[in-house]
């Protein structure tokens, strides 16, 4: 029985030969925003579900949108809101409460150098609704593109592999995602990406280290910055 063929991506040093050569060239990175370009705030999801009503087991945004999407007749209890856009602005509420606390990943600003100066484009997939990640770009990371942008409104969410191939095609990647890395410290990113045919990368934070060994996770990381050498030199799966 032959050894599946091993995963992973040329060196971006120049200098440096691929190994096997067979690797092909990275394309462009993929990030989520909570846990991985912002340090984790773990209260605003307990804060969510306490305003929702729902357990931890509960995926939050699962159980948005599976509430009722119309209005009742005669407004109901809800202001003339859908019980789903109700539970929408409650979500909303939390996540801007969060903005005021956000806090940049140590060695995020140098990962961005990085890219940028070896050309590699940068995207986001996120279940975030779109003011946080403005918020982050705009304060931390100033000057930086990121291309295409995929938010809460785009559906279905992580740990779909939708988004990631949104972006892929939005690039004009060959392959669907199978040149991008996706860069994550959730199982909803790993799995995304893992399923969008890419390479994933699980930033290890200490809540999420028993996901280091979990089969979607390809290679891990304890801060931003440690990925810089990692692709200079060529990234390759460590679980094959």
């Amino acid at each position: 029985m032959t050894s599946p063929k091993p995963r992973g991506f040329a060196p971006l040093d120049p200098a440096k030969s691929p190994t096997p050569s067979s690797f092909p060239p990275l394309q462009a990175v993929v990030f989520d925003v909570d846990g991985t370009l912002c340090l984790p705030q773990s209260w605003m999801f307990a804060e969510m579900r306490r305003q929702l009503g729902i357990t931890k087991g509960t995926d939050i945004l699962d159980h948005v949108l599976r509430l009722p999407d119309t209005v009742p007749e005669g407004g109901g209890m809800v202001g003339g809101k859908s019980e789903q856009e109700v539970g929408f602005e409650k979500i909303r509420a939390v996540e801007r409460e969060a903005m005021g606390q956000m806090q940049p990943q140590e060695g995020l600003v140098e990962l961005m150098n990085y890219l940028d100066g070896r050309g590699v484009r940068k995207a986001i997939c996120t279940r975030n609704f779109d003011a946080p990640v403005e918020y982050l770009i705009a304060n931390f990371i100033t000057g930086h593109t990121f291309f295409p942008i995929v938010t809460r409104d785009f559906k279905p969410p992580k740990p779909s592999p939708a988004g990631i191939l949104h972006i892929a095609k939005e690039l004009g990647l060959e392959g669907g995602g199978a040149g991008v890395i996706m860069v994550g410290d959730s199982l909803d990113d790993m799995a995304a990406g893992r399923k969008a045919g890419g390479l994933t990368v699980l930033l290890e934070n200490n809540e999420n280290k028993e996901l280091k060994g979990h089969e979607y996770t390809d290679f891990s990381v304890t801060r931003l910055s440690d990925l810089i050498q990692v692709l200079e030199n060529g990234i390759v799966a460590q679980q094959q």
